[in-house]
């Protein structure tokens, strides 16, 4: 049943606190002027999963920062085991039970797994770091969990779903009485879900309490005993996960009615833009032989499983990655195979990376510099001097279009929730006013009411005869927003398909292919 905020504290002081393993009791947290917290509370029975919902910046993981001691709360009280907590550091929380898996990787990418798992806590003997004990127990811990890789491999050989799956083995490694997941499956594939699922049954089991950060509802709905909803930073409902539907979690979330989670397409397709004939990569695993045309105005959809090279087309098509074979016509004349990515935005193309904290921003800068760097050449004066006015003004211009939740274009993007990072980001590309845009994963880890905007946004953009391709892990996503797909399998084209005139069973048959 659903508590209202005015009785919360009275609700929860009537209530046995014997049966929660976490309270979060009437947290606070500001940064400045902006309050990012106010009075909220949370708590965690052993042996459930409790589902954390909100928009981006609802202050989810704030409050999570402050239970994991990345941040230090203003107010309010925190339990764990009926015994006051109040953590320093991170450390000290994994040392106390308290183990987090954030939604961007921290990660020594140049160090095997071994090394990731056991980073500042390394095994001894006699003073001395045993790298056959952390091995040993390393296979054993991956074995358990069913992770099926080389403990001696280094991450950045890695993809993003076998290095998020690292990192929740790493937090289960803990054997940790509480365990927080943000966004955990933005980059798994639906077997690796499911892998994921069966984990989080065995720490129930365990007496674990988890506290599961997402937008994806119907997972939500799926595994959650709990789900509490928080908007701009208060506490809005808690309410058992049985008695909920979609659109009451949209409803809490968001204030109003959200009726339809894609918006109407009114976009014209006109002729061919983009041609690509037999492309193959240069460098292994990469795409071979891959043709297709992309027309102005349309929404170009590529879907795909984990490891089909989808990611690769896209940084291909940028020049991120080389050519060995095949020819990409824009605008009907022939691209050069080794030109750069420098030369790309000036034909009119951008690129939004799949992995936004390693390739998207630059976390420790402002939004000012995060806004306007792929378009330096339109700031400069007397091909030196850059005209800081003209890049403040540009900066409130995206902040305002995408509706950026921020103080000010000076505050670090590092600061903000991943969908206004992402928003940003978006922004960033479109003051370089591209004619064809490589979207990859653009709403990863966004919540409904701002994926609606960024919807609204690709649709307006291709009507205004912009051509898009988009990458998503959401079949949903894909039948939603575009006019046709490419699936992709294996680096390979496996098919074409019409989105209107296909299905999501079509779509797996072809992801398959070649396998």
């Amino acid at each position: 049943m659903n508590m209202d905020i005015d009785n919360q504290t009275t609700t929860n002081t009537t209530t046995n606190h014997d049966e929660y393993l976490l309270r979060l009791v009437n947290i606070s947290k500001s940064f400045g002027e902006v309050k990012a917290l106010q009075g909220v509370s949370l708590n965690v029975r052993p042996g459930t999963v409790h589902a954390l919902m909100g928009e981006n910046g609802a202050g989810k993981s704030t409050l999570m920062k402050c239970l994991f001691g990345l941040y230090k709360k203003d107010d309010g009280e925190m339990y764990l085991d009926g015994k006051p907590i109040n953590f320093v550091n991170p450390k000290q929380a994994l040392e106390n039970g308290v183990a987090m898996v954030h939604q961007e990787l921290n990660q020594v990418t140049k160090r095997n797994i071994v090394d990731n798992l056991y980073l500042g806590r390394y095994k001894t003997k006699f003073g001395i770091i045993s790298e056959r004990e952390m091995l040993i127990r390393t296979k054993g811990l991956l074995q358990k969990l069913g992770i099926n890789t080389n403990p001696k491999k280094i991450l950045s050989e890695l993809s993003v779903s076998e290095r998020q799956m690292v990192e929740i083995a790493k937090a289960y490694s803990y054997n940790s009485k509480i365990l927080v997941l943000d966004e955990p499956t933005s980059s798994l594939s639906t077997k690796e879900v499911e892998h994921l699922f069966g984990i989080i049954d065995m720490l129930k089991k365990d007496g674990c309490g988890i506290v599961y950060i997402s937008h994806k509802m119907d997972e939500i709905l799926r595994i959650s005993d709990d789900v509490t909803v928080m908007r701009d930073g208060k506490w809005i409902a808690t309410t058992p996960a049985k008695d909920l539907t979609m659109d009451i979690i949209i409803k809490q979330m968001v204030g109003r009615e959200l009726s339809n989670r894609f918006p109407p397409k009114q976009n014209t397709i006109g002729e061919t833009v983009l041609k690509v004939n037999n492309l193959t990569g240069k460098y292994s695993p990469t795409i071979k032989d891959v043709s297709f045309e992309l027309k102005r105005g349309e929404i170009l959809g590529v879907a795909g499983l984990q490891g089909s090279r989808r990611t690769e087309l896209l940084e291909t098509l940028f020049a991120l990655r080389k050519i060995e074979s095949g020819e990409v016509i824009y605008d009907g004349k022939v691209l050069p195979n080794n030109r750069t990515p420098k030369q790309t935005i000036k034909k009119g193309f951008a690129l939004l990376t799949e992995e936004r904290k390693a390739t998207g921003i630059f976390g420790i800068l402002p939004i000012k510099f995060n806004s306007t760097i792929a378009n330096l050449n339109d700031y400069r004066t007397a091909r030196v001097f850059l005209n800081d006015g003209k890049m403040s003004k540009d900066s409130e211009h995206v902040v305002k279009s995408m509706r950026v939740k921020t103080p000010n274009i000076k505050t670090h993007i590092g600061s903000l929730s991943g969908g206004n990072q992402q928003k940003v980001i978006i922004g960033r590309w479109l003051l370089t006013k591209p004619k064809v845009l490589l979207l990859d994963e653009p709403t990863r880890g966004i919540d409904v009411g701002a994926k609606y905007e960024i919807y609204q946004l690709i649709n307006e953009l291709a009507e205004k005869g912009n051509s898009i391709m988009v990458i998503s892990s959401e079949m949903e996503e894909l039948f939603g927003i575009t006019d046709r797909m490419l699936v992709m399998s294996n680096g390979r084209l496996a098919g074409i398909v019409n989105t209107k005139e296909s299905s999501q069973e079509e779509v797996m048959e072809l992801s398959a292919k070649f396998v």
